[in-house]
């Protein structure tokens, strides 16, 4: 092994393996909150994940220096369009697992890398490498081939891949770590959620501090919120970006097996014909990041 050769971290690794099985597994949770709509799930979501990652904070004694920094006039702008763009992410996503949209949530995380790669263009002035070009135009290719026969669905992969890219290039700009800037986006979000959990106790039709299995379960759901976040958070910076390129690709994988396996959806022959595509272009992206990553090392 030569000095420039990427070198993986043992605990990295398998905390990059956790994170994306955590976020891979989802569809199996989402269903158990049954009979809360996808507002309120939404809404404890946001609450029971801001108690969670508040304690983690504590816990892990992080620097509260990162207030100062969210206050900040440059900062909290980008902070609250992130939140607005996960809340939107997460209500989506509920809402697809819950109706049996799990394939079409799948496909938006294959696309979602992709995007990313257009909107660092787009916002940020990075250059498109060539790969990056050939990624992007197979997939676009498949997500029109797909549509042309699922357009009443297609919004959902739309929808979740372009929140998400959204939300990372928010991110990007507020420069907040995963834990720090969760807090702060929960803590935006938490008054209307507190306000939504309110009015359906008010109105009689809530779940949450009733159904005591759905209250319980909503606390889970703050953990694993936090959880992955910390995961990445330790993995990110112990492996090589190519590996962490691959390691992204579980979650929407395990996604589509759930979909196809464990709810019984059906899928075209001409979804699974652009779905080749999509995969073609994603494939290409990780040569792309990969071939980059040995050269920066070589």
């Amino acid at each position: 092994m030569t000095d420039h050769e990427p070198t993986h971290s043992r605990p990295a690794l398998l905390a990059g393996i956790g994170c994306y099985l955590i976020w891979g597994g989802f569809p199996l949770f989402w269903p158990l909150l049954k009979p809360a709509g996808a507002l309120e799930i939404l809404a404890g979501r946001i609450v029971f994940s801001l108690v969670f990652v508040a304690v983690m904070l504590l816990v892990l004694r992080r620097s509260w220096g990162w207030v100062r920094t969210a206050a900040r006039r440059d900062t909290w702008p980008w902070l609250l369009a992130a939140s607005v763009l996960i809340g939107l992410n997460w209500l989506t996503y509920i809402w697809a697992v819950n109706s049996s949209h799990v394939v079409e949530a799948s496909l938006g995380y294959f696309i979602n890398p992709l995007v990313s790669i257009a909107l660092g263009l787009l916002l940020f002035g990075e250059r498109m490498s060539r790969y990056g070009q050939i990624g992007c135009a197979l997939a676009l290719v498949g997500v029109c081939i797909i549509a042309w026969g699922n357009w009443r669905t297609l919004w959902v992969s739309l929808v979740l891949a372009f929140s998400f890219g959204l939300y990372g290039a928010m991110k990007k700009r507020a420069r907040l770590g995963a834990l720090e800037g969760l807090t702060a986006e929960t803590l935006a979000l938490t008054p209307l959620a507190l306000g939504w959990l309110g009015w359906l106790a008010i109105q009689g039709t809530g779940q949450i501090g009733v159904n005591w299995r759905v209250s319980l379960l909503m606390v889970a759901a703050g953990v694993l919120t936090a959880v992955p976040l910390w995961l990445f958070a330790v993995a990110a910076p112990g492996i090589p970006l190519g590996t962490l390129g691959i390691l992204q690709y579980l979650a929407p994988t395990m996604q589509l097996l759930l979909g196809l396996f464990v709810f019984g959806q059906q899928v075209s022959a001409g979804y699974w014909a652009g779905m080749v595509l999509v995969w073609s272009g994603c494939l290409v992206y990780l040569a792309g990041a990969i071939s980059s990553m040995r050269r920066a090392h070589a």
